[in-house]
């Protein structure tokens, strides 16, 4: 059972190398030839503020297709290369005018806030002149994301007349939200000709001669957003591609090559997604879908991340704090934020839109964990009424009937998500028969982030001097934990279930979302064993992951979204559960599952979600059709992962950084952390995998930090 707002899939939407680029609240989606055709792959084009300003961007040499040599992605500089030659070319009568492969065609394609900019350089290999016909045709549809997702829209606005002038053509759109969207496209130089929507232009080339050809396209929108920073770089930069690097995080070096690449491609990605606003640096959730705000997304990517860069976090906590919710529902944290035309006039409800249970109490694991990890009183005590608030909130709105849990209604229709945690498809929460619960639900992970959330504010409350508020919290926190062992513990599947659904019955499906449990420290340590051997065991691990759904289970699809498929973001949280209960074993068999995946990822990038089949020998993962790459939680489950393996922990109060059993893949022979800071001291750590255990040095320290083994 699908949500209304759910993807569709009912042609191909993007090539499965497709060049994805970004930059603050901009994206492109282009063919690995560079070119966009939306009418071909539909999630194809530019796109800013969830509307496409760009459908079409097509180059034409000798007015027929060029030919693809190779295309790469430039990982921080949000750019591209393509690589293009020349097929054999010929006259009308059929006379070959210009061998293949005579001439090189370099794209090089940057993207900026607010644009891109494209070079194009051509070059003779042959040992005549030429004249060569270069075309370049455009089209802006100015259609909203959740159009091009497949979404219906009530109404559409008006494409305004394509206007000439000199070497730029100008395209428009007015808005049924009253916003006049612009899509501005210079060339130089001028086109031999320019029309609405093609620029052409006849290239002599003497032999071994080299021409450039630029293309600048800017989107406006007027009124512009207020919600980003749009920090449009000077020309000078925009030459020389180089563009702010955000995110200033500790290295993590190792000699396998390999492995590196997806390091840094994890972190290159990261880099993408991360968007400035007024209130810091905060990661888009993913690229084409869910390039915006998600509190959920932006919270559980800044926790992966906070052990190598707490800033990340600091921007989420301060722009999710200052756009909480008032009124009815005051202090939830925002689910999802869109600017688009369809969520402005009402077609979809996630222009500010508060539809997720989970996403409050992560917000105050997430403050929790990132003061012990820096210390940062201060901004504690700019978040402690929010915090406040987020608590009011889930004991007078969260939990509804008064018995401890954290639920959901189902919302009416057209007006919201039905299920309202990570795992939002409508067929996601069910029975063991198969049927579908009844809301209101409680689900599984949510209340252990709710303990989780208790025990971060009541060491809150005692950093900030509020001895007896933070005893009571404890005293919340654990009457949960009792409350939620009861209700939620199925002896006979050895896990906890899914759900309690709105009559209090337990949804008896074993899920991963009982790995969560581990995670956030509410799970009894022997039943936690039992999870873990239950996760690792053959119905839920696939050999390259743990799936959403065991094996077998009602309801189980290994190509569903949520319902059998492996989702790097749940494994990531799950393999923090194991190294928190000290589950070694089974921490490093889920790792190194994960870490061989690396050997048929091409572009050293892990999806959002992979198809949960069983691992077969000489086979790739299989791919999910639809999944976001990059996808912010994805590209930090790396780095949780990491964390995990390497048991991380800090007490920024007493300068200390623990290292707590670590263990290593056995793909994994040395990995070095260079610069990790606390406040202001910073040490390297080299670690060093051995038959038996794991050896730790520490290389290098610089100021006043402790560094402990514990094993």
């Amino acid at each position: 059972m699908d949500s209304e707002f759910a993807i569709g899939t009912p042609k191909k939407l993007m090539e499965d190398q497709a060049l994805v680029l970004k930059r603050g609240d901009t994206f492109g989606v282009f063919s690995p030839a560079g070119d966009a055709e939306a009418r071909m792959r539909p999630a194809e084009g530019l796109f800013r503020g969830d509307t496409r300003f760009l459908s079409r961007f097509r180059f034409l040499l000798g007015r027929g297709e060029p030919l693809l040599l190779s295309s790469h992605v430039g990982g921080l500089e949000a750019g591209a290369s393509i690589d293009l030659t020349n097929v054999d070319l010929h006259e009308e009568d059929g006379r070959l005018v210009l061998p293949s492969r005579t001439i090189h065609v370099l794209r090089r394609k940057r993207i900026y806030d607010g644009g891109f900019r494209e070079e194009l350089w051509l070059h003779n290999y042959g040992a005549a002149s030429v004249t060569l016909d270069c075309d370049l045709l455009f089209e802006a549809d100015f259609a909203d994301v959740f159009e091009v997702r497949g979404k219906n829209r009530s109404r559409r606005g008006r494409l305004s007349k394509p206007r000439i002038r000199g070497s730029a053509v100008i395209l428009g759109y007015q808005g049924v939200d009253h916003v006049e969207r612009t899509t501005r496209l210079t060339f130089t130089p001028s086109p031999t000709e320019l029309g609405a929507k093609i620029a052409r232009y006849r290239l002599p080339l003497r032999a071994g001669e080299e021409r450039k050809l630029e293309v600048e396209v800017e989107c406006f929108a007027e009124p512009e957003p207020k919600l980003f920073i749009r920090s449009m770089p000077s020309p000078a930069r925009k030459r020389a591609g180089r563009l702010r690097r955000y995110l200033g995080c500790a290295g993590v070096r190792t000699t396998d090559q390999h492995i590196q690449d997806w390091i840094d491609q994890a972190r290159a990605d990261l880099e993408m997604l991360v968007t400035p606003t007024r209130e810091g640096l905060y990661p888009f959730a993913g690229v084409p879908w869910f390039s915006t705000v998600f509190g959920r997304d932006g919270i559980l990517t800044a926790l992966q991340y906070l052990w190598l860069d707490p800033h990340l976090a600091q921007g989420v906590l301060r722009f999710l704090a200052a756009h909480q919710a008032t009124g009815e529902e005051e202090g939830k944290i925002l689910h999802e934020m869109r600017q688009g035309e369809m969520a402005a006039i009402g077609d979809v409800p996630f222009g500010l839109y508060y539809g997720s249970i989970d996403a409050t109490p992560l917000f105050i694991l997430l403050a929790g964990a990132f003061y012990a990890r820096t210390g940062d009183k201060p901004l504690i005590e700019r978040l402690w009424p929010h915090i406040e608030l987020a608590l009011r909130w889930m004991e007078r709105r969260g939990d509804r009937d008064g018995d401890g849990f954290l639920e959901y209604p189902r919302p009416p229709k057209g007006q919201g998500l039905w299920n309202q945690g990570w795992k939002d498809s409508d067929d996601a929460v069910f029975h063991a028969d198969g049927t579908l619960a009844e809301g209101p639900i409680a689900l599984c992970e949510v209340q252990g982030y709710a303990y989780a959330a208790w025990m971060s504010a009541a060491d809150l409350a005692h950093v900030l001097g509020k001895g007896e508020s933070a005893q009571e919290m404890r005293r919340k926190a654990e009457r949960l934990r009792e409350r939620f062992e009861e209700a939620f513990w199925c002896e006979d599947l050895g896990t906890y279930a899914l759900a309690l659904d709105g009559k209090k019955e337990p949804c008896r499906v074993a899920a991963s979302n009982a790995g969560h449990a581990l995670f956030s420290g509410i799970a009894s340590p022997p039943r936690a064993r039992r999870v873990a051997e239950l996760l690792l065991g053959p119905t839920f691990f696939s050999g390259w992951g743990i799936r959403t759904l065991a094996e077998g289970a009602p309801r189980y699809n290994p190509m569903s979204y949520h319902n059998g498929s492996v989702w790097p973001h749940d494994n990531s949280l799950i393999a923090l559960g194991l190294a928190r209960y000290g589950f070694s074993a089974e921490l490093r068999k889920l790792a190194e599952g994960l870490f061989c995946t690396l050997d048929y990822l091409e572009d050293h990038r892990l999806p959002e979600l992979f198809c949960g089949f069983p691992r077969r020998p000489a086979s790739p993962p299989v791919r999910y059709p639809i999944a976001c790459r990059p996808q912010g939680w994805a590209s930090g489950s790396l780095f949780a992962l990491l964390a995990a393996c390497l048991g991380i922990g800090f007490d920024a109060e007493g300068g200390e950084i623990r290292f707590a059993k670590p263990v290593l893949p056995d793909q994994v022979e040395d990995l070095l952390l260079h610069g990790l800071l606390l406040k202001k001291a910073s040490v390297d750590v080299l670690f060093r995998s051995h038959i038996r255990d794991v050896a730790m040095n520490v290389v290098r320290r610089r100021g006043s930090v402790s560094v402990v083994l514990v094993n």
